[in-house]
């Protein structure tokens, strides 16, 4: 990833929202309870656009989405790694039916429980301690593509 600061791990995340401008959360089997957004680390030389349409069709099945924006937050952190450097790509659902979601997805290492569609401030509220910070920023940076006008407003996508 371009512009990695030293000792930070890439990392990607997906804001995935339905005709209703909500947001796609699931709730992992080793946290109940604790919602949170599709992510995932980035490999040496892969592309943050392609790892996140991957890990989008692998950890939920949606293969009809298109991309709408893009946006860098970096997460500090410590230890071995400084922090994250993410990279969120917003994408809206194209299909009008939740036919595509599939958790299983014929994956081994399901990573989620369950699913649901939230309003962006259900997002952050019911994310776990050490996500709100980072679900805040990643909201208020696609706020103006979550209202109704904004969205057909300032939808420049990328279709895959």
């Amino acid at each position: 990833m371009d512009g990695l600061p030293p000792g930070y791990r890439p990392n990607f995340g997906v804001c995935l929202i339905n005709s209703d401008n909500q947001v796609f959360v699931a709730s992992r089997l080793n946290v109940p309870g604790a919602w949170q957004m599709p992510q995932g680390a980035i490999e040496d030389d892969e592309e943050p656009k392609l790892a996140a349409i991957k890990k989008l069709r692998e950890e939920t099945g949606v293969v009809s989405a298109e991309i709408i924006a893009e946006a860098k937050v970096n997460r500090l952190w410590g230890g071995e790694w400084h922090g994250q450097a993410q990279k969120w790509f917003l994408m809206r659902l194209t299909k009008d039916n939740d036919s595509e979601i599939n958790l299983a997805n014929g994956e081994a290492d399901t990573e989620f429980a369950e699913w649901k569609w939230a309003s962006p401030e259900e997002v952050i509220e019911q994310a776990v301690d050490y996500k709100r910070p980072q679900y805040e920023e990643v909201m208020k940076t696609f706020e103006p593509y979550l209202s109704e006008s904004g969205i057909s407003a300032k939808c420049k996508s990328t279709k895959w």
